[in-house]
């Protein structure tokens, strides 16, 4: 089992850059396929929180589902922000990389040599 896991989307070239960085660097992390299985809001809430920022700061905004839940209305809760990629992981910039208590978004993929 590795220390390290990936929130992982495989069309997107991102995604697939930063797996490959960690594999390279012999690491074999568990692939954490969020679009097919979203996470809960509590896993979400403790993956934002290792990475240091706020909800909206996760947010895809080029996403049609941005617009079309209105998340660009500031008054919105974090809660209700979480919420809504819950229910729409499209929403979750991606990829992410956990290593314990630390996360970092794989933009640019080098972001993650961080974490080793």
């Amino acid at each position: 089992m590795s220390d390290f896991s990936i929130y992982h989307n495989p069309r997107c070239s991102k995604s697939r850059q930063t797996l490959a960085l960690l594999e390279e660097q012999g690491i074999e992390p568990e692939v954490i396929l969020y679009l097919e299985k979203p996470p809960s809001a509590k896993t979400l809430k403790a993956v934002i929180g290792k990475l240091g920022i706020s909800p909206r700061e996760l947010l895809r905004k080029g996403e049609a589902d941005y617009k079309q839940q209105n998340l660009a209305d500031s008054s919105l809760s974090d809660t209700a922000l979480v919420k809504a990629m819950c229910e729409y992981p499209k929403l979750i910039e991606r990829p992410i990389v956990i290593k314990g208590q630390k996360a970092i978004l794989g933009r640019p993929p080098e972001n993650v040599l961080q974490l080793i």
